[in-house]
């Protein structure tokens, strides 16, 4: 497969406007309030400059590896969204099956439009995205829930005590007020079927503790998402997390929260090798996901580019995204002399990673 996955996925953006709802695409493209750390999501990345080696046998590039427990061909991975069955009938389903096809673990949103049976049903290794709730309990059957049909990591999302403000013009219709009831909250309790993800309330006193509770109470890897402090990722897995996961939502929480970016490299070392580190944020080549893991990443997930994907073309558009992916980045690793993924740490010149 050959070819420019990011000006092919930039084509995709607009291809997708003709498909989808336009209160379906605000939503998925927008920020937080002035929308600074969304528009700086992707120069980070480009900010980043590396130091390649060379004298290196690249006639081999490995790629393929395994991720909390479960073998993965590419170091990448779909993150978590909502709303995609109004991108595509069949949903996450469809975006399941073709990460299963990819070889990568798909991360389901706690307000997905498709159930977890069917989901599990695709052979796709998937994770469930889930928030906590101020009643501790209905968050945890869920996450049992999501086990019985074969869930094999909870990701805990710790960035979302409230949902941050977007501005939006008054005359703008929201897209709670035109989804589709069954695009979203398919395995969620009837009381708690509130679409808007603003109005399900959500635990603002989240500590240490849960974390623990969560990781016995599953059995599964636990991985806490939102992480962009150091001190805050020792934490985690000092509580008992096995992965953390650097993101700042997509820009859509705090704004003015640092690129993650600038930020892997800070978690990687505050963790040592103790846990997994993931990245997302602005993630649009191959070479992107290169600079992520050589920061110190374990993977790379991306979601607003394959949502576009899944509008636009399907099940096919999301399997081309990955595949242009994971070749973008088999030529990045074969160019920075580096035969396997651990060998991509050390090829970032420090000096030149922006601001840390």
């Amino acid at each position: 497969m050959h070819g420019d996955a990011t000006g092919w996925l930039a084509d995709l953006e607009s291809r997708a406007r003709a498909v989808l709802p336009a209160p379906v695409l605000r939503y998925v493209s927008e920020g937080a309030r002035d929308e600074v750390t969304l528009a700086e999501a992707t120069a980070a990345w480009r900010e980043v400059r590396l130091l390649p080696r060379v004298l290196r046998d690249v006639r081999e590039v490995r790629l393929g590896g395994a991720l909390l427990g479960s073998p993965t061909r590419s170091p990448l991975g779909v993150a978590p969204m909502t709303l995609q069955r109004a991108a595509h009938a069949r949903g996450e389903v469809a975006m399941a099956e073709a990460a299963a096809v990819a070889g990568v673990p798909m991360v389901l949103s706690s307000n997905a439009g498709s159930t977890f049976a069917d989901v599990g049903a695709t052979g796709a290794t998937w994770w469930l995205q889930l928030y906590m709730t101020p009643e501790r309990e209905v968050a945890a059957r869920l996450l049992d829930e999501a086990v019985r049909h074969g869930a094999a990591a909870v990701v805990l999302t710790v960035d979302t005590p409230v949902v941050g403000t977007r501005h939006a013009a008054p005359d703008e219709e929201r897209v709670w007020d035109v989804a589709d009831p069954a695009w979203v909250g398919a395995n969620l309790p009837e009381s708690g079927r509130e679409p808007d993800p603003a109005g399900r309330a959500k635990a603002m006193d989240l500590a240490p503790a849960d974390l623990g509770w969560l990781r016995e109470r599953s059995g599964v890897p636990l991985v806490v998402k939102g992480v962009l402090r150091g001190d805050d990722a020792a934490d985690a897995v000092q509580a008992g997390a096995d992965g953390v996961w650097v993101s700042n939502h997509g820009g859509r929480q705090l704004d003015q929260a640092q690129a993650t970016a600038r930020c892997v490299g800070r978690v990687r070392e505050a963790v040592g090798d103790r846990a997994t580190v993931l990245v997302d944020g602005g993630v649009r080549s191959g070479l992107h996901a290169a600079v992520g893991l050589a920061l110190g990443a374990d993977a790379v997930l991306l979601g607003r580019p394959l949502f576009m994907a899944l509008a636009a073309e399907g099940p096919d558009g999301v399997r081309r995204a990955l595949g242009l992916l994971h070749d973008e980045l088999e030529e990045a690793m074969r160019l920075a002399g580096c035969p396997d993924v651990a060998a991509l740490r050390g090829v970032v010149d420090s000096g030149a990673t922006g601001p840390r």
